[in-house]
């Protein structure tokens, strides 16, 4: 019961974190383009990484049979999830990208199915299902444009990544340091999108990135979202199952949609409310069917 809260706590606050995470990408991303972005924020968030595991003197020794896992997690969540879910971002609103991405622990369900060989309860589908309505009342049926419903595709893309990559972490031997393991995949990502950055930090605006609001913003993307998203994220879902740990996705939009209100000036209604409120019955079902 005690690692089901604390792990329930973890992926709660990662959740959040990256629900405010799209307002400062909506911001950040007018300086920065998304391909540079992410590959600033991998860049910090490894150096962070390194330096929290050599003060805390982790073992970085991994075994060559496990390379091939932390390669498929850099690859899928932190390379191609992130991109796609900045691009989106980029294309749309921080309350659509919030919102979109978190049909992820849909997916989870079932990607743990199939690979992780997680039963499917009906507990688990009633929660999928109240949190999934939740987010679709949040979203409400305004129109978009054909710019949004592309950057909703690509959303759409980074929730599927990024569900496929959490199923993938729960097959990481739990003896690994969660930094040791989170830093390595990171680095992964900044390998994988360096030769596609090089040519283009020439052209980015140092002046305009070293305004407090982007410079500010990139450090939360590097630290805060990244370092610390990612590492309470990886060990929540250590402490419990892949299918069920997703659910806690879902207070991304609920953290997302009301920062897009407040910052951005986006619209919210009765329909957020009643939303946030079926998310938090998904939420409640599954933490009492772990």
């Amino acid at each position: 019961m005690r690692n089901k809260v604390i792990g329930a706590l973890f992926l709660s606050l990662a959740a959040s974190i990256w629900g405010a995470m799209y307002v400062v990408v909506k911001v950040v991303v007018d300086v920065v383009p998304p391909l540079e972005l992410v590959w600033i924020r991998y860049v910090i968030a490894v150096i962070v990484l390194a330096i929290i595991g050599l003060w805390m003197k982790q073992s970085w020794r991994i075994a060559k049979k496990d390379w091939s896992l932390i390669f498929l997690v850099g690859l899928i969540g932190n390379t191609i999830s992130i991109v796609t879910q900045e691009i989106g971002t980029m294309l749309s609103t921080a309350q659509m990208g919030a919102i979109i991405t978190a049909t992820t622990p849909a997916f989870m369900v079932v990607f743990a199915r199939f690979i992780l060989k997680e039963k499917i309860t009906l507990k688990k589908c009633m929660s999928i299902l109240l949190a999934t309505a939740g987010v679709i009342i949040i979203v409400g049926n305004g129109q978009i444009d054909g710019t949004q419903q592309l950057g909703g595709f690509s959303l759409l893309i980074a929730a599927l990544t990024w569900a496929l990559m959490s199923v993938f972490v729960k097959k990481v031997p739990s003896h690994y340091s969660q930094i040791v393991f989170t830093t390595y995949s990171a680095m992964i990502a900044v390998i994988l999108l360096t030769p596609f950055v090089l040519t283009k930090l020439n052209d980015l605006d140092l002046s305009s990135i070293l305004q407090p609001t982007i410079s500010g913003g990139l450090l939360y993307l590097g630290v805060i979202s990244t370092a610390c998203g990612f590492l309470l994220w990886n060990k929540g879902l250590q402490l419990m199952n892949a299918s069920s740990g997703g659910l806690f996705f879902f207070f991304q939009p609920i953290v997302g949609t009301f920062l897009g209100w407040l910052l951005l000036g986006e619209t919210i209604g009765i329909s957020f409310w009643l939303g946030t409120i079926l998310i938090f019955s998904g939420v409640f079902i599954v933490i009492k069917d772990e």
